[in-house]
């Protein structure tokens, strides 16, 4: 199960690699830097529990399953330690992020889901 979601995520990883319509990929910098401030959740925070790692994958491929979904939408990072699910990323729309929060919310349970996403302007 551990190989196949490491495949997985570098499969959307490298998916996720080109930048669309010729134009450069973004500079993180910033989000990078407020990131290490220690009060962000980050990908590094995640349980290595198998509850948890399944839990993610889930997620995950529920994700993948909603029509339409952008490069940035299919990417989001989803971290769970113990029973909260921490979302975070920039999604394309308002009802994408809509979209991704509801499958995390069906997953997880409702109350146990922290939306961090970022609709891109």
């Amino acid at each position: 199960m551990r190989v196949l979601l490491i495949a997985i995520s570098c499969g959307l990883w490298l998916g996720g690699c080109d930048a669309p319509n010729g134009t450069t990929d973004r500079d993180n910098t910033a989000v990078n830097e407020r990131d290490a401030d220690g009060h962000t959740v980050t990908p590094f925070d995640q349980s290595n529990s198998q509850p948890a790692i399944d839990q993610v994958a889930e997620i995950r491929s529920q994700v993948l399953e909603i029509d339409d979904l952008s490069v940035n939408g299919r990417n989001v990072k989803i971290v769970t330690d113990g029973d909260r699910v921490v979302l975070r990323g920039p999604v394309a729309t308002a009802q994408e992020r809509e979209a991704i929060v509801a499958v995390a919310k069906r997953v997880a349970g409702e109350g146990k889901v922290t939306d961090e996403l970022e609709v891109a302007p």
